[in-house]
């Protein structure tokens, strides 16, 4: 967070409190914020679904703090709704903005721009850390919580218990509060 400017900053929260992908929050307007009914209502874009997502108490405390707009047409995220939109919905551009807000803080390494000689087709090396990766961590930290697994699943938008567990990593803490319910024999 130190490194990225104020709108990267707001849309790590709205990624990890929402566990949306970055197309869906780079597109959102005030009109998907309904602050008397505490929710953020989108159409998923990958999916077409209707999602009616709660705000959790820190977002909606940051989403208070950058009210600015009186105007529902206005974009949450003005420079990445305009990104998006130059780019007809790829946000292609924006992951790779994120990228080298990770490289930055030496979480990844910085994004080659150097030609494979394989043609913009080829399959590009990946790189285990995205903007993707605040959705994984929401999907762990809720199930983590003990929160169910519907829940879960409803709240990020999977549609099989296949896909969230994909989604799921467990982490230390919770292993070892897992070794330490076994009994002595």
């Amino acid at each position: 967070m130190s490194v990225a400017d104020p709108e990267w900053q707001s849309l790590i929260r709205f990624g990890l409190y929402t566990g949306q992908r970055l197309s869906d929050l780079a597109s959102l307007t005030w009109s998907n914020i309904d602050l008397e009914k505490n929710q953020i209502r989108l159409i998923a874009r990958k999916t077409g679904k209707n999602v009616i997502l709660p705000i959790a108490a820190p977002l909606r405390s940051h989403i208070l703090s950058i009210l600015s707009s009186h105007d529902a047409k206005a974009p949450v995220h003005p420079r990445s709704f305009g990104i998006l939109k130059r780019q007809n919905g790829s946000a292609g551009n924006l992951s790779n903005q994120f990228s080298q807000i990770l490289a930055a803080v030496g979480l990844r390494e910085p994004l080659n721009r150097r030609s494979t000689q394989k043609g913009r087709n080829a399959r590009r090396a990946r790189n285990e850390l995205s903007f993707h990766c605040l959705r994984h961590t929401a999907v762990t930290l809720l199930k983590d919580a003990g929160i169910p697994e519907a829940v879960v699943m409803e709240l990020v938008g999977h549609d099989s218990a296949q896909m969230s567990a994909h989604y799921t990593h467990v982490g230390n803490e919770a292993l070892e509060k897992a070794a330490a319910a076994l009994p002595q024999i």
